[in-house]
Protein backbone atom coordinates (compact mmCIF):
# COMPACT_ATOMS: atom_id res chain seq x y z
CA UNK A 1 0.00 0.00 0.00
CA UNK A 2 1.03 3.62 -0.83
CA UNK A 3 2.17 5.60 1.94
CA UNK A 4 -0.32 8.33 3.55
CA UNK A 5 2.52 11.13 2.07
CA UNK A 6 2.19 9.70 -1.30
CA UNK A 7 -1.61 9.83 -1.31
CA UNK A 8 -1.68 13.33 -0.40
CA UNK A 9 0.76 14.45 -3.01
CA UNK A 10 -1.67 12.62 -5.40
CA UNK A 11 -4.89 14.19 -4.20
CA UNK A 12 -2.99 17.81 -4.07
CA UNK A 13 -1.88 17.53 -8.13
CA UNK A 14 -5.32 16.31 -9.41
CA UNK A 15 -6.40 19.78 -7.43
CA UNK A 16 -4.20 21.86 -8.75
CA UNK A 17 -5.05 20.49 -12.21
CA UNK A 18 -8.43 20.89 -12.17
CA UNK A 19 -8.32 24.32 -10.71
CA UNK A 20 -9.31 26.98 -13.85
CA UNK A 21 -6.02 29.62 -14.41
CA UNK A 22 -6.41 33.05 -14.34
CA UNK A 23 -6.79 33.19 -17.93
CA UNK A 24 -9.16 31.08 -18.20
CA UNK A 25 -11.29 33.22 -15.77
CA UNK A 26 -11.15 36.08 -18.21
CA UNK A 27 -14.50 36.19 -20.95
CA UNK A 28 -13.20 36.68 -24.60
CA UNK A 29 -14.27 39.71 -26.06
CA UNK A 30 -15.45 39.19 -29.63
CA UNK A 31 -13.59 41.08 -32.25
CA UNK A 32 -16.60 43.18 -33.55
CA UNK A 33 -16.57 44.60 -30.03
CA UNK A 34 -12.83 45.61 -29.91
CA UNK A 35 -12.23 49.07 -31.69
CA UNK A 36 -9.47 49.36 -34.29
CA UNK A 37 -6.58 51.21 -34.12
CA UNK A 38 -8.07 53.92 -36.69
CA UNK A 39 -11.14 54.54 -34.51
CA UNK A 40 -8.81 55.42 -31.48
CA UNK A 41 -6.67 57.89 -32.94
CA UNK A 42 -9.40 59.66 -34.33
CA UNK A 43 -10.86 59.25 -30.61
CA UNK A 44 -7.99 60.86 -29.65
CA UNK A 45 -7.84 63.87 -32.23
CA UNK A 46 -10.88 64.79 -31.27
CA UNK A 47 -10.45 64.80 -27.32
CA UNK A 48 -7.56 66.83 -28.60
CA UNK A 49 -9.14 69.38 -30.51
CA UNK A 50 -11.62 69.80 -28.09
CA UNK A 51 -9.50 70.52 -25.34
CA UNK A 52 -7.53 73.10 -27.60
CA UNK A 53 -10.99 74.68 -28.60
CA UNK A 54 -12.03 74.73 -24.50
CA UNK A 55 -8.84 76.54 -23.86
CA UNK A 56 -9.99 79.95 -24.25
CA UNK A 57 -13.15 79.59 -22.29
CA UNK A 58 -16.56 79.85 -23.58
CA UNK A 59 -17.10 81.86 -27.02
CA UNK A 60 -18.69 85.41 -26.39
CA UNK A 61 -21.48 85.88 -28.65
CA UNK A 62 -21.74 88.38 -30.97
CA UNK A 63 -22.19 91.73 -30.09
CA UNK A 64 -25.72 93.60 -31.54
CA UNK A 65 -25.33 96.80 -32.87
CA UNK A 66 -26.74 99.24 -30.54
CA UNK A 67 -30.05 100.71 -31.95
CA UNK A 68 -30.92 104.39 -30.65
CA UNK A 69 -34.48 105.73 -29.29
CA UNK A 70 -35.89 108.77 -31.50
CA UNK A 71 -37.89 111.16 -30.34
CA UNK A 72 -41.04 110.98 -31.82
CA UNK A 73 -41.47 112.93 -35.51
CA UNK A 74 -44.66 113.64 -36.89
CA UNK A 75 -45.19 114.23 -41.24
CA UNK A 76 -45.49 118.35 -41.89
CA UNK A 77 -46.46 117.55 -45.23
CA UNK A 78 -50.67 118.11 -44.66
CA UNK A 79 -49.93 120.49 -41.83
CA UNK A 80 -50.82 124.11 -42.73
CA UNK A 81 -47.90 126.42 -42.22
CA UNK A 82 -47.45 130.22 -41.97
CA UNK A 83 -45.14 132.65 -43.12
CA UNK A 84 -42.98 134.80 -40.54
CA UNK A 85 -45.46 138.17 -40.54
CA UNK A 86 -48.98 136.19 -41.11
CA UNK A 87 -47.88 134.24 -37.88
CA UNK A 88 -47.43 137.16 -36.37
CA UNK A 89 -50.82 138.76 -37.49
CA UNK A 90 -52.54 135.62 -36.13
CA UNK A 91 -50.73 135.56 -32.73
CA UNK A 92 -51.21 139.53 -32.26
CA UNK A 93 -55.28 139.02 -32.48
CA UNK A 94 -54.50 136.36 -29.49
CA UNK A 95 -52.58 139.18 -27.73
CA UNK A 96 -55.27 142.26 -27.64
CA UNK A 97 -55.49 144.16 -24.91
CA UNK A 98 -52.14 142.30 -23.28
CA UNK A 99 -49.14 144.58 -22.07
CA UNK A 100 -46.85 144.61 -25.00
CA UNK A 101 -44.16 144.54 -22.75
CA UNK A 102 -45.20 141.68 -20.71
CA UNK A 103 -45.84 139.58 -24.49
CA UNK A 104 -42.88 137.60 -25.72
CA UNK A 105 -42.99 135.40 -28.85
CA UNK A 106 -41.10 132.60 -28.47
CA UNK A 107 -39.57 129.88 -30.84
CA UNK A 108 -39.43 126.00 -30.27
CA UNK A 109 -37.15 124.40 -33.09
CA UNK A 110 -37.89 120.48 -32.66
CA UNK A 111 -34.63 118.24 -33.69
CA UNK A 112 -34.41 115.57 -35.14
CA UNK A 113 -32.21 113.68 -32.52
CA UNK A 114 -31.92 110.18 -30.52
CA UNK A 115 -32.83 109.88 -26.93
CA UNK A 116 -30.01 109.93 -24.32
CA UNK A 117 -27.39 111.89 -26.37
CA UNK A 118 -25.50 115.30 -26.41
CA UNK A 119 -27.77 118.60 -25.81
CA UNK A 120 -27.77 121.73 -27.73
CA UNK A 121 -26.80 124.18 -24.87
CA UNK A 122 -25.12 127.54 -25.29
CA UNK A 123 -25.66 131.49 -25.39
CA UNK A 124 -26.64 133.91 -27.63
CA UNK A 125 -26.40 137.66 -28.68
CA UNK A 126 -29.55 138.22 -30.31
CA UNK A 127 -29.66 141.80 -32.57
CA UNK A 128 -32.69 143.31 -30.75
CA UNK A 129 -32.70 142.25 -27.25
CA UNK A 130 -35.30 140.77 -25.45
CA UNK A 131 -34.42 140.61 -22.13
CA UNK A 132 -34.14 143.91 -20.49
CA UNK A 133 -34.04 142.99 -16.59
CA UNK A 134 -30.93 141.00 -16.19
CA UNK A 135 -30.22 141.39 -12.52
CA UNK A 136 -26.68 139.53 -11.50
CA UNK A 137 -25.64 138.34 -8.27
CA UNK A 138 -21.98 137.25 -7.63
CA UNK A 139 -20.27 134.56 -5.23
CA UNK A 140 -16.86 135.38 -4.58
CA UNK A 141 -14.50 135.81 -1.52
CA UNK A 142 -15.84 138.22 1.08
CA UNK A 143 -13.81 141.47 1.46
CA UNK A 144 -11.40 140.92 -1.59
CA UNK A 145 -11.04 143.25 -4.87
CA UNK A 146 -12.62 140.77 -6.24
CA UNK A 147 -16.11 141.70 -4.64
CA UNK A 148 -15.07 145.16 -4.72
CA UNK A 149 -14.70 144.95 -8.46
CA UNK A 150 -18.39 143.12 -8.48
CA UNK A 151 -20.19 145.88 -7.15
CA UNK A 152 -18.13 148.28 -9.82
CA UNK A 153 -20.10 146.05 -12.42
CA UNK A 154 -23.20 146.75 -11.36
CA UNK A 155 -23.94 143.48 -9.22
CA UNK A 156 -26.67 143.70 -6.64
CA UNK A 157 -25.13 141.06 -4.73
CA UNK A 158 -21.30 139.88 -4.30
CA UNK A 159 -19.60 137.41 -1.20
CA UNK A 160 -20.17 134.51 -0.18
CA UNK A 161 -22.06 134.69 2.85
CA UNK A 162 -24.42 137.08 2.24
CA UNK A 163 -25.24 135.20 -1.16
CA UNK A 164 -25.71 131.69 0.31
CA UNK A 165 -28.06 133.31 3.22
CA UNK A 166 -30.36 135.12 0.49
CA UNK A 167 -30.01 131.73 -1.37
CA UNK A 168 -31.39 129.60 1.60
CA UNK A 169 -33.70 132.11 2.86
CA UNK A 170 -35.31 132.32 -0.70
CA UNK A 171 -35.46 136.28 -0.51
CA UNK A 172 -33.33 137.23 -3.65
CA UNK A 173 -33.85 139.48 -6.82
CA UNK A 174 -30.97 138.39 -9.00
CA UNK A 175 -32.13 136.18 -12.13
CA UNK A 176 -28.35 135.48 -13.04
CA UNK A 177 -25.66 134.02 -10.98
CA UNK A 178 -21.66 133.62 -10.86
CA UNK A 179 -18.78 132.22 -9.26
CA UNK A 180 -15.71 133.10 -9.24
CA UNK A 181 -13.11 130.37 -9.54
CA UNK A 182 -11.74 131.11 -5.98
CA UNK A 183 -15.12 130.28 -4.54
CA UNK A 184 -15.80 127.13 -6.37
CA UNK A 185 -15.12 125.22 -3.32
CA UNK A 186 -17.62 127.38 -0.85
CA UNK A 187 -19.95 127.20 -3.54
CA UNK A 188 -19.98 123.37 -3.05
CA UNK A 189 -19.71 123.45 0.86
CA UNK A 190 -23.08 125.09 0.77
CA UNK A 191 -24.92 122.73 -0.59
CA UNK A 192 -27.35 125.44 -2.58
CA UNK A 193 -27.75 123.34 -5.68
CA UNK A 194 -31.23 121.89 -4.72
CA UNK A 195 -32.12 125.31 -4.74
CA UNK A 196 -29.86 126.76 -7.39
CA UNK A 197 -30.77 123.45 -10.27
CA UNK A 198 -34.56 124.06 -10.73
CA UNK A 199 -34.57 127.71 -11.22
CA UNK A 200 -31.49 127.22 -13.60
CA UNK A 201 -29.02 129.62 -11.41
CA UNK A 202 -26.46 126.87 -10.51
CA UNK A 203 -23.12 128.38 -12.07
CA UNK A 204 -21.20 125.95 -14.42
CA UNK A 205 -18.49 125.77 -16.51
CA UNK A 206 -20.80 124.58 -19.44
CA UNK A 207 -22.99 127.73 -19.07
CA UNK A 208 -20.01 129.97 -18.66
CA UNK A 209 -21.05 131.36 -15.07
CA UNK A 210 -18.19 129.97 -13.51
CA UNK A 211 -15.14 132.47 -14.50
CA UNK A 212 -11.98 134.26 -13.42
CA UNK A 213 -12.98 137.20 -15.90
CA UNK A 214 -15.84 139.17 -14.71
CA UNK A 215 -15.60 141.74 -16.75
CA UNK A 216 -15.92 140.16 -19.72
CA UNK A 217 -18.33 137.62 -18.15
CA UNK A 218 -20.79 140.78 -17.43
CA UNK A 219 -20.21 142.13 -21.35
CA UNK A 220 -21.24 138.79 -22.04
CA UNK A 221 -24.23 138.06 -19.83
CA UNK A 222 -25.80 141.20 -20.10
CA UNK A 223 -27.78 141.49 -23.90
CA UNK A 224 -27.14 137.61 -24.20
CA UNK A 225 -30.14 134.49 -24.21
CA UNK A 226 -29.22 131.07 -22.75
CA UNK A 227 -31.08 128.35 -24.30
CA UNK A 228 -31.00 124.59 -23.94
CA UNK A 229 -32.56 121.23 -25.33
CA UNK A 230 -35.06 119.56 -23.74
CA UNK A 231 -37.07 116.47 -25.23
CA UNK A 232 -35.49 117.30 -28.46
CA UNK A 233 -36.45 120.56 -28.41
CA UNK A 234 -35.15 123.89 -28.11
CA UNK A 235 -37.08 127.07 -26.63
CA UNK A 236 -36.18 130.49 -26.65
CA UNK A 237 -38.05 134.05 -26.24
CA UNK A 238 -37.15 135.84 -29.52
CA UNK A 239 -39.27 138.82 -29.66
CA UNK A 240 -41.48 141.12 -27.74
CA UNK A 241 -44.96 141.70 -28.75
CA UNK A 242 -44.22 145.05 -30.32
CA UNK A 243 -40.97 143.71 -32.46
CA UNK A 244 -41.57 144.85 -35.78
CA UNK A 245 -41.34 141.86 -38.15
CA UNK A 246 -37.51 142.83 -39.58
CA UNK A 247 -36.69 143.00 -35.60
CA UNK A 248 -38.34 139.70 -35.62
CA UNK A 249 -37.05 137.81 -38.38
CA UNK A 250 -33.33 139.06 -37.64
CA UNK A 251 -33.53 137.74 -33.99
CA UNK A 252 -34.76 134.04 -35.46
CA UNK A 253 -31.80 134.25 -38.42
CA UNK A 254 -29.56 134.66 -35.34
CA UNK A 255 -30.64 132.20 -33.41
CA UNK A 256 -31.42 129.55 -36.09
CA UNK A 257 -27.92 130.27 -37.62
CA UNK A 258 -26.65 129.62 -33.69
CA UNK A 259 -28.37 126.43 -33.23
CA UNK A 260 -27.03 124.72 -36.88
CA UNK A 261 -23.54 126.32 -35.74
CA UNK A 262 -24.03 124.09 -32.40
CA UNK A 263 -25.30 120.97 -34.18
CA UNK A 264 -22.53 120.73 -36.34
CA UNK A 265 -19.97 120.82 -33.36
CA UNK A 266 -21.64 117.61 -31.95
CA UNK A 267 -19.86 114.42 -32.94
CA UNK A 268 -21.38 112.99 -35.86
CA UNK A 269 -22.05 109.45 -33.72
CA UNK A 270 -25.07 111.78 -32.44
CA UNK A 271 -27.07 112.81 -35.73
CA UNK A 272 -29.43 115.68 -35.34
CA UNK A 273 -31.33 117.80 -37.44
CA UNK A 274 -33.77 121.04 -37.98
CA UNK A 275 -36.98 119.50 -38.09
CA UNK A 276 -39.42 122.15 -37.77
CA UNK A 277 -39.74 125.55 -36.54
CA UNK A 278 -42.71 126.92 -34.30
CA UNK A 279 -43.53 130.75 -33.21
CA UNK A 280 -45.80 130.96 -30.21
CA UNK A 281 -46.95 133.76 -27.74
CA UNK A 282 -47.15 133.89 -24.31
CA UNK A 283 -51.04 133.29 -24.68
CA UNK A 284 -51.13 132.16 -27.99
CA UNK A 285 -50.91 129.14 -29.86
CA UNK A 286 -47.84 127.27 -31.71
CA UNK A 287 -47.76 128.04 -35.58
CA UNK A 288 -45.42 126.19 -37.64
CA UNK A 289 -43.19 128.50 -39.92
CA UNK A 290 -42.79 127.76 -43.74
CA UNK A 291 -39.44 129.95 -43.66
CA UNK A 292 -41.11 132.33 -45.85
CA UNK A 293 -41.29 136.24 -44.59
CA UNK A 294 -44.09 138.05 -46.83
CA UNK A 295 -47.45 137.82 -46.08
CA UNK A 296 -49.87 135.24 -48.17
CA UNK A 297 -52.46 138.27 -48.09
CA UNK A 298 -51.19 140.80 -50.82
CA UNK A 299 -53.33 143.85 -49.48
CA UNK A 300 -50.75 143.54 -46.22
CA UNK A 301 -48.10 144.51 -46.12
CA UNK A 302 -44.96 143.85 -43.82
CA UNK A 303 -45.20 147.56 -42.93
CA UNK A 304 -48.61 147.41 -41.61
CA UNK A 305 -46.99 144.94 -38.82
CA UNK A 306 -44.76 147.57 -37.12
CA UNK A 307 -47.27 148.87 -34.61
CA UNK A 308 -49.34 146.81 -32.15
CA UNK A 309 -51.73 150.05 -31.94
Amino acid sequence: MASTQQCLASLARLSLASTPTRAALVPTIPKFLVPSAAAVGASQQVRYATHNSNKGGPKKAAKKKKQYKFFKSWDLSAQQQFSLCDAMRYLRAVEVGQPPLSVKYEVHVKLRTRKGGPVVRDRVRLPTPVKTDTVIAVICPDGSPIQEEAKKLGAVLAGEEAVFEAIKSGNFTFNKLLCHTESEGALRKANVGKILGPRGLMPSGKTKTVTNNLEATFRDMIGMDEYRERNGVVRMAVGQLGFTPKQLAENIKTFMAKIKSDINKIDDSTPKMVEEVVLSTTHGPGLSLNAEFAPTDDKIKPEDLESVM
